[in-house]
């Protein structure tokens, strides 16, 4: 597979993918949870068809064009995971006349302007701030929640489905302590509102891959929405959520220059490829991905003391541990695992298998 490899290629281990998938829908189902994973990390409708051959019905969307595209391969119970677009409100009544879709809302006028557009009644989810502080209602303004939910109650074409929330700020602690009171607190105000409202079928929607993949016990919410975890990544190894071994995508890079008084090698992968996203390392440097020397059978371990160091458009840094540089040459590819797998993919918009099968993804 490699020899066929000309320039920077996205690969994925597809054993490894199905593997992380199986684990986490088996976690979600013995916690009493639907089980309905996000699907903007891999954005492909074929990798769909892989959670699909466990029995998965439900998914999870970030976008109107993500919706549609699911729709068109068959997903017919599909949450919109973004504050609704209402300049997007024709697209939305094109879905609904063939899949069920669940829709966020977090203000009064957004359900007015909804319930005057929309041509057939969907589900809507309040969106909830439980702490990220990007968008919802506060979890701490109690009145606010009940207020929407009593407004929407009122509405010919929305059916309130439950609340809905994501924890990312989880991705700001390693500390799977932390990660589990927030956990904890949140499930726990959510469900006083749920014993105000006097409606015990409200669903409590909970989504991020640190404290799905950290916890055990996460009994608390209804449905599990975690998207990363079938990839993992360099980030999520940093926190905790995963080991190295977990992480099933790596990116094939052409060396391309040699810089051996600076143990540095240039390769033909970049920000376009990558995206900018990086983490700062515990001696306070960026790092933007670790070094795998590739084989025929995927990838191995991280060259200790080797990292990607910068990256600009398509050039790519990489720093070498000393002395290291000999063993690199134009034309030889090195593999890099990147921080963030899901702005990866959306960046390349294309994979191939290690059996060499071509994965495209959502253009």
């Amino acid at each position: 597979m490699l020899e066929n490899i000309t320039k920077t290629t996205l690969l994925v281990d597809k054993d490894i993918a199905i593997r992380n998938i199986i684990k986490m829908k088996d976690k979600a189902e013995n916690a009493g949870a639907v089980f309905r994973p996000h699907f903007k990390t891999h954005q492909s409708g074929l990798i769909g068809e892989w959670y699909r051959n466990l029995g998965i019905e439900k998914i999870t969307v970030s976008s109107v064009a993500m919706a549609q595209y699911f729709a068109l391969h068959g997903w017919r119970d599909i949450t919109l995971a973004f504050p609704v677009n209402l300049r997007e409100i024709s697209s939305i009544n094109e879905i609904i006349k063939s899949t069920k879709i669940n829709l966020l809302i977090e203000s009064i006028e957004v359900a007015d302007k909804l319930e005057a557009s929309l041509s057939q009644s969907v589900d809507v989810f309040i969106k909830i701030d439980c702490g990220a502080h990007r968008a919802g209602i506060s979890i701490d303004n109690p009145n606010e929640i009940l207020s929407l939910a009593n407004h929407i109650s009122k509405k010919k074409h929305l059916h309130l489905s439950g609340f809905l929330t994501h924890a990312g700020q989880t991705y700001l602690t390693t500390s799977p302590v932390e990660i589990a009171d927030i956990a904890s607190t949140t499930a726990h105000k959510l469900q006083k509102l749920k014993v105000v409202l006097n409606d015990p079928e409200l669903v409590l929607s909970w989504g991020d891959t640190p404290s799905c993949s950290m916890i055990e016990g996460l009994k608390d919410f209804d449905e599990w929405r975690p998207g990363n975890f079938v990839f993992y990544d360099v980030m999520q190894f940093h926190i905790g959520s995963c080991g190295l071994d977990d992480v099933a995508v790596a990116m094939a890079c052409p060396v391309v220059a040699m810089h051996q008084k600076r143990n540095q090698l240039v390769i033909y992968g970049g920000a376009i490829h990558f995206s900018k996203e990086h983490i700062v390392a515990d001696n306070g440097f960026r790092l933007f991905g670790y070094v795998v020397p590739l084989t025929d059978n995927g990838w191995g371990q991280p060259i200790s003391g080797a990292w990607l160091s910068s990256i600009s458009q398509e050039h790519g840094v990489v720093q070498l541990p000393p002395h290291t540089t000999e063993l690199f040459h134009p034309g030889d590819l090195i593999g890099i695992l990147p921080v963030h797998s899901c702005l990866t993919i959306s960046a390349m918009q294309e994979m191939i298998s290690l059996s060499g099968e071509f994965i495209p993804c959502m253009k």
